[in-house]
């Protein structure tokens, strides 16, 4: 989990990212030459987080608020995330319902989390 979220966010911080422009399309009240690479920075924070045992509540409360804006786009930009049909998803919409996963894991890491 630690690896994905480093590797994500590192890609958004240096602008290479293929989400770049879901995330710029999807918070267009931030100016996206500032805010995807802060986002990226965030990622990159949540996976260290996960990494260092004594940080993974921290990395969990960070996790809340970045998973609950990559759902953005399925109320922001249903046209670009739902396919034809009920239940088809374009490659966009595929990239944010593959977070259920990620957070599923979050939930699990921080479950075993103790004092």
């Amino acid at each position: 989990l630690a690896l994905v979220f480093i590797w994500f966010g590192i890609l958004k911080s240096f602008n290479i990212s293929p989400a770049n422009e879901l995330v710029a399309n999807t918070v267009y009240w931030f100016d996206p030459s500032w805010f995807v690479s802060l986002l990226g920075w965030w990622e990159v924070l949540i996976g260290i987080c996960f990494l260092y045992k004594p940080l993974i509540r921290v990395g969990v409360f960070l996790l809340i608020p970045q998973m609950v804006g990559t759902f953005l786009p399925l109320i922001i930009l249903p046209d670009v995330v739902f396919g034809p049909t009920l239940f088809s998803w374009t490659l966009e919409g595929q990239y944010i319902i593959k977070n259920f996963v990620l957070i599923s894991a979050g939930i699990v890491i921080g479950s075993h989390v103790r004092d």
